[in-house]
């Protein structure tokens, strides 16, 4: 068992390490970009570029259907049976189904486009830029079918150099339209990163299993299983899209889009940038959970397993998170972005639960239990928004960050009860005391960053980076 333990956790390494570099140029191009946007457009084009991609977000996720991770669990689990033929037909359904709901998406924003732009901006002047987005939501369900494909046939080469290629090339085209057009770059350049995904998709996309002879009334028999699935997981990802697209509409009427613009930055360095490192550690995980689905044993081994493999990364990224958060927002921003500092310490501590919550809700998919899925996404952006608006009105930016910890810290004990109780799994005492101690390491240097004793907060990233070198060197070997 032991010599199972450490496979697990050398695959889920592996599949860190060849999406982490993927994901190390994806941050260096996102660096690259926010700070051109800060510096040639300033905290409203930050703000114009969480908005409009919020809108795009929220569509594409209200009209995909969830296809992007339910359909994984159906081709992995073909994949496990090694039935060729049976294969082919998912991804030929799987194909079909991502190509007409992406024509239903781009039909749905066009017709919406006017009411986007005045719950957006509160008038009618963005209507031709959500228009234009009709043509991204498009492209971006054809991505996310050949994504579903690439990742349930495990070529996680290939997924990768999709994501690789298509992230640079959208910066390239996207540079000198923000220095030419500054505000009126946003929309333009978002289609651009689309279109450079949606080109490398189709050029990467799996080959092996050639389009299956699938009928139309095939086509929807076949797909009702994944898509059935993907309703709830829609539903639940809709809810959670919605509630960020609500605050920030209620942020921009309330305060001004400059502070959307903070909170956008620092919602990006808290949520994005480190769940970079979840979702490189994703693209394995979720397979190789559905396929063990059935077996209480495995599940409990392979979910232990994932909680130590992701501890033992994010301590010290958070911690060093903490330590350079000066240096890191001015690098990425600008001086006046400095606001949001306390906010970014206090969202990073709550990342350690989210990592927590993150491997554990993952095996609510692998179940297909999308009932279950649903409530608790409702429920969490419920608790999200709710504690942002008060918060906020509270203690300003700061009182977001609270808002991050405290809302994880209720997702947390959610999905705990879904995980221990209703399915009676239980982790691995290891996992649990590594979690207190990231917790512990996260607080301590906030707190000594905050009293102004830089050299404790160092001592103890410091310590934290040898202790989780020394936790993945073990995993590695065991």
């Amino acid at each position: 068992m032991a010599g199972k333990r450490g496979n697990i956790s050398r695959m889920a390494m592996k599949a860190m390490g060849l999406f982490g570099g993927v994901q190390v140029i994806g941050i260096l191009c996102s660096i690259i970009r926010t700070k051109l946007v800060a510096l040639w457009i300033g905290p409203v084009g930050i703000g114009l570029f969480g908005l409009f991609n919020n809108a795009l977000e929220m569509i594409t996720t209200g009209t995909n259907l969830g296809i992007r991770s339910s359909s994984v669990r159906d081709i992995s689990q073909a994949m496990d049976g090694q039935n060729t033929s049976l294969v082919a037909r998912i991804v030929t359904v799987v194909r079909k189904w991502s190509l007409w709901l992406g024509l239903g998406g781009a039909l749905l924003t066009l017709a919406l486009a006017p009411l986007l732009s005045q719950v957006t901006f509160g008038d009618s002047t963005h209507i031709w830029g959500f228009v234009a987005l009709s043509i991204a939501v498009l492209l971006q369900a054809l991505t996310n079918g050949e994504y579903a494909v690439l990742q349930g046939t495990a070529r996680l080469k290939r997924l990768a150099s999709v994501t690789l290629w298509g992230t640079i090339a959208g910066l390239a085209v996207s540079i000198p339209l923000f220095y030419l057009l500054r505000e009126r770059s946003i929309v333009p350049s978002i289609l651009a990163y689309a279109l450079a995904l949606a080109v490398f998709a189709w050029w990467f996309r799996n080959r092996d299993y050639p389009p299956a002879a699938v009928t139309r009334r095939e086509t929807v028999d076949m797909g009702k299983g994944f898509v059935k699935l993907g309703i709830y997981m829609t539903l639940g990802n809709f809810a959670t899209i919605l509630a960020s697209y609500a605050f920030n509409a209620w942020l921009n009427i309330n305060a001004g889009t400059e502070q959307v613009g903070f909170y956008q930055a620092g919602y990006t360095l808290i949520n994005k940038y480190t769940g970079l490192i979840l979702t490189a550690l994703g693209m394995e995980y979720y397979p190789r959970l559905a396929k063990v689905a059935e077996s209480r044993l495995r599940l409990r081994a392979f979910v232990s397993q994932e909680i130590n493999v992701a501890i033992a990364v994010m301590a010290p990224v958070v911690a060093l998170f903490i330590l350079l958060r000066s240096f890191i927002v001015q690098l990425l921003y600008r001086p006046d972005f400095d606001v949001i500092l306390t906010f970014v310490s206090w969202g990073m501590i709550g990342t350690v639960l989210r990592t927590l919550s993150w491997c554990l809700a993952f095996t609510i998919l692998a179940k297909g239990d999308g009932k279950t899925y649903l409530w608790t996404e409702v429920a969490s952006a419920v608790i999200n928004l709710v504690l942002n608006i008060v918060f906020y009105r509270w203690w300003g930016l700061t009182g977001l960050g609270v808002a991050f910890l405290v809302s994880y810290l209720l997702y947390t004990l959610i999905i705990a009860v879904v995980y221990f109780r209703t399915y009676r799994l239980t982790v691995s005492a290891a996992s649990l005391y590594n979690l207190l101690w990231t917790l512990a390491v996260a607080a301590g240097v906030m707190a000594a960053m905050e009293g102004g004793y830089t050299i404790i907060a160092a001592a103890i990233t410091v310590v934290s980076i040898a202790v989780g070198l020394r936790q993945i060197v073990v995993l590695w070997r065991r």
